[in-house]
């Protein structure tokens, strides 16, 4: 079956590419940024280029976009153009060559100023149904996006579906203040508790939805580690993490100790995937114990699939203040 893998360049695109090659998939892979995996450089903002690259898929991944790290180099125009204008460039050639299933790669961040309560408030527990409110151009773009593959969907009867991913990057933190407080490990294995995911499970949950969408129609799922967090927890999480985690992950602490690590003092959200494991069958293998359990082991904390991708980085130049520059 042809598939055609947008940002086939990129982490995920990349990480797309080689498992549906090895799964004996045909991929067509389409970035501005010549890789290993992209066969057709070039736009998905150039219209013709687009339905050069999709004739005969049968399924689109379009995992391509500018990111939050690039709203203090790029224009808004710049968003406008690759994550609205390309969007709706593929969804319009998608449904011109009769493609059986769009699977269109959000971000948490569309939820944006909903994860920040304030300090006397309880942590937010993230579903779906919590409301997107967008607090930069990159949310406001990708929150676009998302109602473009809906209205597809209800109008054109596009098979269509939205994965919000949480964070699955592996470059460094961008606020510098973070750094200094943990290694990038550290801080990394903190995260799958309430906002990380490895790329290996990602790429499941791309998988399943490509298949499921036919069946299930639009949808939107949160794509995010298992946390062993529960709703009660969320009061004391913002000032208790330490106390509450040791409850739900006897021994955790014991083995961050052997290491020198600390857990975050205060969460202040957690992504729930239970929408996506109960409706895709998705079954994510990493979470925060195991994580841990690798770390004990001596093994690294990533996955296979994240170690053979590696880091790309966003931009070409180096900065003097971490690895990208961000206005939010």
């Amino acid at each position: 079956m042809r598939m055609l893998v947008t940002g086939s360049s990129g982490h995920l695109g990349e990480a797309l590419a080689r498992t549906l090659l090895e799964l004996g998939h045909e991929v067509i892979g389409l970035d501005v940024v010549e890789g290993p995996y992209t066969q057709r450089l070039g736009s998905i903002g150039d219209r013709a280029f687009v339905r050069r690259c999709i004739a005969g898929c049968a399924t689109v991944f379009h995992p391509a976009t500018l990111h939050k790290p690039h709203v203090a180099t790029h224009t808004r125009q710049d968003f406008i153009d690759v994550n609205l204008t390309g969007t709706l460039n593929l969804l319009e050639e998608a449904v011109a060559t009769g493609v059986e299933s769009f699977v269109y790669t959000s971000t948490t961040s569309v939820f944006g100023d909903a994860l920040a309560p304030p300090a006397s408030e309880p942590a937010v527990w993230v579903t779906e149904d919590t409301p997107a409110v967008p607090k930069n151009i990159y949310g406001v773009t990708k929150a676009a996006a998302e109602d473009l593959c809906q209205l597809f969907s209800r109008n054109q009867g596009l098979s269509t579906m939205v994965l919000r991913t949480s964070r699955f990057f592996p470059e460094e933190d961008d606020d510098r203040s973070v750094r200094a407080r943990y290694s990038d490990d550290n801080l990394k294995t903190n995260e799958y508790l309430y906002r990380r995911v490895d790329i290996e499970d990602v790429v499941s949950a791309h998988l399943l939805a490509a298949r499921r969408a036919p069946a299930l129609g639009f949808r939107r799922y949160i794509i995010s580690a298992t946390t062993p967090l529960l709703p009660e927890d969320l009061t004391a999480l913002r000032a208790h993490a330490p106390l509450i985690v040791r409850r739900r992950v006897p021994g955790y602490d014991a083995v961050y100790a052997r290491h020198g690590w600390s857990m975050a003092q205060g969460i202040d959200r957690v992504y729930v995937n239970q929408r996506a494991r109960d409706e895709l069958g998705w079954a994510p293998r990493h979470d925060f114990a195991a994580v841990v359990a690798r770390l004990e082991a001596g093994e690294d904390i990533r996955s296979p699939l994240a170690r053979l991708i590696g880091s790309k980085g966003y931009h070409a130049e180096n900065f003097s203040d971490g690895p990208y520059p961000v206005d939010a």
